[in-house]
């Protein structure tokens, strides 16, 4: 059953990772930029990351520890854990060059604009345009490694949950996918390898899960699962507020994110009910 387990977090995992490959084929096939639906999906992914974290995640974390502590050290050691979990992917992202954030909202309308060109015919500024794609890709792949783990962790204790994470991470990942292909567009003016850079930052998050799994499992007694559920819940919380609604509001529909978000906690509060 636990090999299973693996198989099937692992698998989760991979699918959320490279749904950065479906924003670069959004971005080179799509015409226009759907601002609504990537608003609202934003913030349905929001609402499902921060309901899980507060709902399930950290008080899971506080029952769990509390074996080993008691209530009051549970409650500790978890909030601890938790506000350590975000303290780490806030120091990611104050490593990540500001210049080449991949946050930064790129449209799809950006791909059909003509790429100035020199005498010789290679497009201007393309060593830059190539820089700014790459870094975005490797910047991502920072971004995704814990998250990865985040996702793969969870799956592996419950299927369930874990499928929610990778649902809400996978659309998170989407937008990441359009900004590194529009820079590695502009640079090359080829699609294929604008695709391909983006599926391959998503990668990083199967292979966080892996990793994460290879360091993690042989300690994974039920207290690190606490510490574990606690740090994800920290994770969770800084990518929705630091990312996500952001990135909704950027999209100019802030009254579809907030709907988006409400409905994302609406539809965890009735599968964590249906399958209680």
């Amino acid at each position: 059953m636990m090999e299973q387990n693996v198989l099937y977090a692992f698998l989760l995992t991979l699918v959320a990772g490279l749904a950065t490959g479906v924003g670069s084929l959004i971005a080179l096939m799509a015409k226009r930029t759907n601002r609504k639906f990537l608003s609202f999906s934003l913030g349905f992914s929001a609402g499902v990351m921060i309901y899980i974290s507060f709902v399930d995640l950290f008080p899971e974390s506080v029952r769990i520890l509390s074996e080993d502590y008691g209530l009051r050290g549970g409650q500790v050691a978890t909030a601890i854990a938790f506000f350590g979990g975000i303290l780490f992917i806030a120091l990611i992202d104050k490593l990540v060059p500001s210049v080449e954030n991949p946050h930064e909202i790129r449209s799809v309308e950006s791909m059909q604009v003509t790429v100035p060109t020199s005498p010789g015919g290679k497009p201007l500024h393309a060593k830059h345009m190539m820089r700014t794609g790459l870094m975005t890709a490797l910047v991502i792949g920072i971004h995704n490694f814990p998250e990865g783990i985040a996702t793969f962790m969870a799956s592996l204790q419950d299927v369930q949950m874990g499928a929610a994470i990778a649902v809400a991470i996978a659309i998170h990942n989407i937008p990441e996918g359009i900004a590194v292909s529009v820079p590695v567009y502009y640079a090359t003016g080829n699609r294929k390898k604008a695709f391909k850079f983006s599926f391959l930052s998503g990668l990083a998050e199967p292979v966080g899960a892996l990793v994460g799994y290879l360091i993690l499992a042989p300690f994974l007694t039920p207290a690190m699962l606490g510490y574990v559920f606690a740090v994800i819940a920290g994770i969770m919380v800084y990518i929705s507020l630091d990312e996500l609604l952001p990135a909704a509001h950027e999209y100019g529909e802030h009254h579809v994110a907030i709907w988006g978000l409400i409905v994302g906690m609406a539809v965890m509060a009735v599968g964590i009910v249906a399958f209680a």
